[in-house]
């Protein structure tokens, strides 16, 4: 094995490097170009506002919709709470129905519970172990007062990819409108409103070499056309939608981003998915009584999730301090608890608590792949020589397997 550089990154579904490309685009937006885009007297608001419309048109490009439909807002947690909070407060039903997914990010979910406090009907729709909703269950369980459908496009902890399409197409032959937080899939697997019938579509910048604190809510504008309550007010920006001085240097880090991310998708998915199944394959053959957590696919190609049986997931990553590994979502840490996603999922205490998420990248090689992989070995392997826990579960098993053999 070759000698890599320490420490190793390998977090980025939490967040992602810039991009040196990104960077160079935003550098002269700070110090020469950093006129106001809502100034139109002067040749340096025309400069912003060019810049701002240009990125526009980038991140319409990359999703298949018109930059007439892109509001930039301060990242995905801003876009999920525009869409609906903006269209449920909207509604001219006296009680809106409201759809989501049990295994949504908190920053669908709290909203979405905010509502429900508010006067709002919300059913969460379960999935299966694999992490997969059932478009049907969906289908069951809307009402003539449903307005919303909202199921995240791909998972944040364990990778898994929604049917998006079948439940586009029955939310709009119910004359329901549908939204996806899209912030994991963005740059990975492609992704087009108009064939996969989505009306509004949330982004977020640094999850894909982008700057942090920027990212962007499609809106449909026709077939049907969307209207929702702003959330911010002061000004009138963005199309009423989200008042505030729009920060240039990162609505140019978003456009620039997405752009190299689609351009290079098409090779970077079946690098990243190389490195995925090599580590996952190589974990699996030299660590016994490892279990892969959600779909073995359709998964993200750079999404691997494994529990470690008889493991305490935060002791093994307090373990390994030269390598960037999660045990789950980096967005729930100001209140720590067991992930939802996997309890969703019908998993038990002791593999919700054993799982560690390993989110692959534009940087990361084959040789830090099989660094891991030996740190990993050598972490589990020690930690459970010295855990009477996993002994005893061991034990157990054996007997287990000895009486019904009997």
């Amino acid at each position: 094995m070759k000698r890599v550089q320490t420490p190793i990154y390998m977090d980025h579904h939490a967040t992602t490097p810039v991009d040196q490309r990104v960077l160079d685009a935003m550098l002269p937006f700070f110090t020469e170009q950093y006129g106001n885009a809502a100034s139109t007297s002067h040749v340096f608001g025309w400069t912003a506002d060019e810049a701002v419309e240009r990125a526009r048109r980038q991140v319409a490009e990359a999703i298949g919709a018109t930059p007439q439909e892109i509001v930039f807002t301060s990242g995905a947690t801003e876009s999920n709470n525009l869409a609906i909070k903006g269209l449920l407060t909207n509604s001219k039903s006296e009680r809106p129905h409201l759809i989501v997914s049990a295994i949504e990010h908190r920053a669908v979910l709290d909203p979405a519970r905010h509502l429900a406090e508010s006067g709002c009907d919300l059913t969460i729709i379960p999935v299966n172990e694999s992490g997969i909703v059932n478009p049907g269950d969906i289908a069951r369980a809307m009402t003539d007062r449903t307005v919303l459908i909202s199921i995240m496009t791909a998972n944040n902890e364990v990778g898994t990819i929604q049917p998006i399409r079948e439940i586009g197409c029955i939310a709009r032959e119910r004359g329901v409108l549908f939204h996806t937080d899209a912030a994991q899939a963005i740059g990975h697997i492609p992704v087009n409103v108009d064939d996969e019938n989505i009306d509004l579509l949330s982004i977020s910048a640094h999850k894909v070499y982008g700057p942090k604190g920027i990212g962007a809510l499609y809106i449909r504008r026709r077939r049907p056309r969307i209207r929702l309550n702003a959330q911010i007010d002061g000004g009138g920006h963005e199309r009423r939608y989200r008042s505030g001085t729009l920060p240039v240097p990162l609505i140019v880090g978003l456009g620039t981003a997405m752009t190299i991310a689609v351009e290079s998708m098409s090779t970077e998915t079946v690098r990243l998915a190389e490195l995925r199944d090599h580590l996952k394959t190589a974990l699996m053959e030299r660590i016994p009584d490892v279990v892969l957590n959600g779909a073995e696919s359709p998964r993200l190609p750079h999404n691997l999730n494994l529990s470690f049986a008889g493991m305490d997931s935060e002791s093994v990553l307090t373990e390994m301090r030269d390598i960037a590994l999660s045990s789950g979502s980096a967005c729930s840490s100001a209140e720590p608890e067991a992930s939802h996603v996997l309890r969703a999922l019908g998993y038990d205490e002791a593999r919700v608590k054993s799982s560690i998420r390993f989110g692959l990248g534009r940087a990361n090689t084959s040789d830090e792949v099989d660094y891991v992989v030996e740190q990993l070995v050598d972490t589990v392997n020690r930690l459970r020589r010295a855990s009477p826990r996993y002994r005893v579960d061991q034990h157990r098993e054996a007997n287990h397997l000895t009486t019904m053999e009997q």
